[in-house]
């Protein structure tokens, strides 16, 4: 009889805790602080992750998965925006010193290397021989090339790359190289062609696919290997759909994903395919969001990889989508947010309250279908997977907040245009099965911030409708009655407030030196609360308000914010604001909340739609075996 260590060469380890590198591939052992057998497969996998601050296009990106740098792009118009990943989400950066997009990078995020590109809009010459050093926070300027282009691939390291190919006043098949301070003339290569993908060394490069212009050109299938001398063809990719396709990698293990058939569909190309030297095979993982064009990829090697922005299929549309690779024996599963259950009814600017996602309370709100002017009553209850109706609020309302539990939660303020244009300073509180009314908030009023407990809330800022007025007052609530404590430092309405009466965060919405409604505007501001004072917390990466969000004061969430296109997501550490997964769908004006590692957001005030999102967090591919 054949055992386990004749068949695999080793025995059977005994372990308490699993091993996390890629030799455990294949392997089985034991688990004693689990009591159980696992083993682990290698795979490769593509996995969300945070999205862009700005949504673009024809980006230089350099750095590796988890230290990331996107610089430049167009919008569709060119930009000097620069944002940095973490290997979470992204946080903006200082910004590029000119206004390009279809430039080309390489290094890492404290030495990075962005040359050529293209400037909008466009005068005589619109190719640039431009050339920037990054050191992690500030530009340089480095020499110029040689040749000015755009579309253009490269290679290498901030003091030692290899620039080739793109477009000036014709396709190019022009080489350059970089010393860390000027470019000296290299070999030709064999196809001229731009938008054509880039990575490895400057002793080791590969140039793969492409187009020729004009746009969009016949789509290229060549693929060239640079030594540091001379280029020699390699084995051709396996399909024409590789202009604006993208890589990274080694030269002998390179990793090629996106792009498309070029005109007249522009398919996106979501598969995956690796080049080991020698031929290109398919791997299993494709793109989640298939990417068209010009979107940017960081990685210095095969096992992990990042592709950011680009566009879809059409070219029509312009994304800020964040896609990681991963071929591990412990591949990590990105968070993401997942579909949960509908609400009986879509509507929007509703109250809620719950601090777990299988047990959450949505109240009140607006849409065209609501009955009495527009203005909901109707309540509703989710315990994870669906939603049921439970007693209505004793008042239709919406543009309220709340604040608490399922089972113990608190309403307070809103508005409705029965009476006509009511602006209530009506609480209403909720044991899990019915609704009493409690004491009156000092001042009526709507589109405030609401955290805390029944017991101990707070409401801060808001407006009046019709007439409208904004405030900066601040009540707290003791589950009885309402009292009056320091103002926030600033009028503010439409922002969303998360954590509890002595550690409290706000952000977002709008803002104004006073309270004419004329003059508050949309801010990316945020302020904390103790218990008694008010301070100045991190600058929100977008601005605007209307938005959704949980968690405590320095492990929060916000997401929503139509101003970005409604589905961008905020993680806040109580210091900074980072980007994280996208929603699947708007939830402009809707409500949410739970902690940020297991966050609910549903409703949606501009379609008026039902939608429940859940996110999970990161995961392993760790098996544990069962036995029978």
């Amino acid at each position: 009889m054949s055992t386990y260590k004749n068949l695999i060469g080793k025995d059977v380890n005994f372990l308490t805790t699993d091993p996390d590198n890629e030799q455990a591939e294949g392997q089985i052992w034991y688990n004693s602080t689990a009591g159980v057998f696992k083993d682990v497969i290698s795979t490769n996998a593509w996995s969300s992750g945070g999205s862009m601050i700005t949504n673009r296009y024809e980006i230089a990106g350099f750095g590796t998965q988890t230290a990331a740098v996107m610089a430049v792009g167009g919008i569709p118009g060119a930009s000097n925006l620069v944002e940095e990943y973490n290997g979470t989400g992204f946080t903006s950066a200082t910004v590029y010193p000119a206004t390009l997009r279809n430039s080309t990078a390489c290094g890492t995020e404290t030495a990075g290397l962005v040359f050529g590109g293209r400037i909008d809009p466009p005068p005589s010459t619109i190719w640039q021989v431009i050339t920037r050093e990054y050191d992690g926070s500030s530009w340089t300027t480095g020499g110029d090339m040689g040749t000015g282009r755009y579309g253009l691939g490269g290679a290498g390291v901030q003091t030692s790359a290899v620039a080739f190919g793109g477009y000036n006043t014709a396709n190019s098949n022009s080489t350059e190289e970089y010393n860390g301070s000027s470019w000296t003339a290299g070999n030709a290569m064999g196809t001229a062609r731009y938008r054509l993908a880039g990575n490895g060394t400057l002793t080791a490069a590969l140039a793969s696919g492409g187009s020729t212009y004009p746009y969009p050109g016949a789509v290229q299938t060549a693929v060239e290997e640079y030594d540091g001398t001379n280029w020699t063809n390699g084995a051709v990719l396996p399909a024409a759909n590789r202009m604006g396709a993208r890589s990274w990698g080694e030269q002998t293990n390179t990793i090629l994903s996106g792009g498309n058939t070029g005109s007249p569909s522009y398919t996106a190309a979501p598969a995956t395919i690796n080049y080991d030297g020698s031929s290109w095979s398919t791997k299993t993982a494709t793109l989640g969001t298939g990417v068209a064009q010009q979107g940017s990829s960081t990685g210095t090697n095969s096992s992990t990889g990042l592709f950011a922005g680009g566009q879809n299929t059409g070219a029509t549309a312009v994304l800020g989508v964040t896609q990681e690779y991963t071929e591990s024996a412990n591949v990590i599963t990105g968070a993401a947010w997942a579909s949960g259950g509908n609400m009986n009814i879509g509507r929007g600017l509703l109250a809620s309250a719950g601090t777990s996602e299988s047990a959450m309370l949505g109240a009140g709100g607006y849409s065209p279908a609501a009955p009495a002017n527009n203005t909901w009553s109707n309540v509703e209850e989710y315990n994870g997977s669906s939603w049921s109706e439970v007693n209505n609020l004793p008042t239709i309302k919406s543009r309220f907040r709340g604040a608490g539990t399922q089972t113990a939660a608190v309403t307070f303020g809103g508005f409705t245009p029965l009476g006509p244009n009511t602006n209530y300073n009506t609480t209403e509180k909720y044991d899990g099965t019915n609704w009493t009314t409690s004491g009156n908030m000092n001042t009526a009023r709507c589109y405030m911030a609401g955290f805390g407990i029944q017991t101990a809330a707070v409401s801060a800022g808001g407006a009046t409708l019709n007439p409208d007025v904004g405030f900066n007052k601040t009540e707290e609530y003791n589950g009885t009655s309402w009292s009056e404590v320091n103002n926030m430092p600033t009028y503010q309405r439409n922002h969303f407030g998360v954590g509890t009466l002595t550690a409290g965060v706000t952000t977002g919405g709008k803002s104004g030196p006073s309270s004419t409604y004329s003059g508050i505007t949309d801010t990316n501001t945020t302020f904390e609360y103790d218990g008694t004072n008010w301070t100045a917390g991190g600058t929100s990466l977008i601005t605007g308000g209307s938005i959704s969000g949980g968690g405590t004061q320095t492990v929060a969430f916000f997401a929503g914010y139509p101003q970005a296109g409604g589905n961008q997501t905020l993680h806040y550490d109580g210091t900074s604001f980072t980007t994280s997964a996208s929603l699947a769908q708007k939830h402009q004006a809707g409500s949410g909340g739970a902690p940020q590692t297991a966050g609910v957001i549903f409703a949606d005030a501009s379609d008026y739609n039902a939608f429940t999102e859940e996110f999970t967090g990161a995961f392993n591919a760790t098996k544990t075996i069962t036995t029978s």
